[in-house]
């Protein structure tokens, strides 16, 4: 039998569970919690869907498990594949009452914080009865989300040209690394260095996402490691109340705290990472008609590219 046969033969579900899983939250550890699951058993399950490959998907390693680029492009069909299950399971309980226009929209959480608040107070305005729901995650699942037809828009970054088939994108901005803190904040007292900061708890994005790449160029240039106990969370909103309350510094994307910054409830320390800082843009289906909801969103993003 041919070799696809037998991979279509031999994969079950438990299998996609949980190499998305695994490609959402980062880690083996953080994907057996979300599951409920031994970590053994992941391991194992994850193990057999590389071995019905033929390929490794995941480079796993202290830090966590990084998508490879094969590992990518399964993610598409992956999402695609449970996407479909869900919704042929939602047709169950169908009403067909039910026909208010919904909007789909996936964004990078630092980009939801810094944008979405204000563009979906906008399109409210024009059509107050549009539901609109919103997914937080990272670059390749909101890729594999718009292609599977799971969201109409996105708000992330270009990828590799075989991830980026089959969708347009639209740059808004360049979003740069910003290390900010609380306006009381020690640290503001002193003479301040990059060696001199990492005295303090820090709160990073996980490993395997841009911004946490860009923190790590950032440390080596100066010969810097991140100390030990820092957080690491794809969470915005709980990266920024750990920031205003405590003494955390806080390495995020310039984007998501245009509006603190402006308003004085975080400040950003003199320190400026290397480089141009990393385009942010609109992401679509190419083969997909942009309802009238999707296109007011879309208006409204625009208007609120930061400054």
């Amino acid at each position: 039998m041919e070799k696809n046969g037998l991979f279509s033969q031999r994969i079950r579900l438990r299998h996609l569970h949980t190499f998305v899983a695994v490609a959402q939250q980062g880690t083996l550890g953080r994907a057996a919690e979300t599951l409920n699951l031994s970590q053994p058993a992941l391991s194992k399950t994850l193990n057999e869907l590389e071995q019905l490959t033929g390929t490794r998907l995941f480079e796993r390693g202290r830090l966590g498990a990084q998508l490879t680029l094969v590992g990518e492009q399964f993610l598409t069909h992956a999402v695609r594949v449970l996407d479909a299950l869900n919704t042929a399971g939602q047709s169950l309980n169908y009403k067909p009452e039910q026909n208010n226009a919904v909007i789909r929209v996936g964004a990078l959480p630092t980009a939801a914080l810094g944008i979405l608040p204000s563009v979906i107070g906008q399109v409210h305005k024009q059509q107050p009865d549009i539901t609109i729901q919103v997914a937080t995650t990272n670059n390749p699942m909101l890729l594999a989300g718009l292609k599977s037809g799971e969201l109409d828009v996105g708000i992330g970054r270009m990828s590799d040209p075989e991830l980026m088939s089959g969708l347009t994108y639209e740059m808004l901005f360049l979003e740069s690394l910003k290390l900010v803190v609380r306006p009381n904040h020690p640290l503001l007292q002193t003479t301040i260095t990059l060696s001199r900061v990492l005295e303090w708890p820090v709160v990073v994005l996980p490993t395997g996402t841009v911004p946490r790449q860009n923190t790590e160029d950032l440390l080596q240039s100066q010969g810097c490691k991140l100390p030990t106990g820092c957080i690491e969370t794809l969470s915005a909103s709980l990266s920024r109340q750990l920031t205003v309350n405590f003494d955390y510094v806080w390495f995020v994307p310039s984007g998501a705290v245009k509006n603190d910054l402006r308003e004085g409830s975080l400040t950003a320390l003199p320190i400026v990472p290397p480089g141009m800082g990393d385009p942010i843009g609109i992401l679509t289906r190419v083969d997909a008609p942009l309802s009238i909801g999707v296109q007011t969103l879309i208006a409204a993003i625009r208007k609120t590219v930061p400054d």
